[in-house]
């Protein structure tokens, strides 16, 4: 299910929040806050990072408005494969 994917895409905004969370399976998780227009309410876009380096990435970039490049799997058996079924492969910050 990890080799195909349903959908891709970019999405861009603000990191929120990110951790490291699981009992046994230990998975890089996160909230993106989208704004479309000043004033009004954030979407929020929750993904999921597969790789360290990305996460790395992610860390040292928080605050920043970034775009994230993500695959979209759906229909994966188990958590542990991460808490959503948007995998974050890539960031681009775009203000700096």
């Amino acid at each position: 299910m990890l080799t195909w994917s349903y959908g891709s895409g970019e999405r861009a905004g603000y990191v929120q929040k990110f951790s490291k969370r699981g009992f046994i399976c230990k998975t890089w998780e996160g909230e993106l806050a989208m704004v479309s227009m000043p004033g009004t309410m954030s979407e929020k876009f929750y993904f999921t990072v597969p790789e360290d380096a990305v996460a790395e990435k992610i860390n040292a970039n928080l605050g920043k408005k970034v775009a994230l490049q993500y695959q979209q799997h759906i229909g994966l058996p188990t958590s542990c494969f991460g808490d959503t079924e948007y995998f974050v492969s890539g960031i681009i910050v775009l203000d700096e």
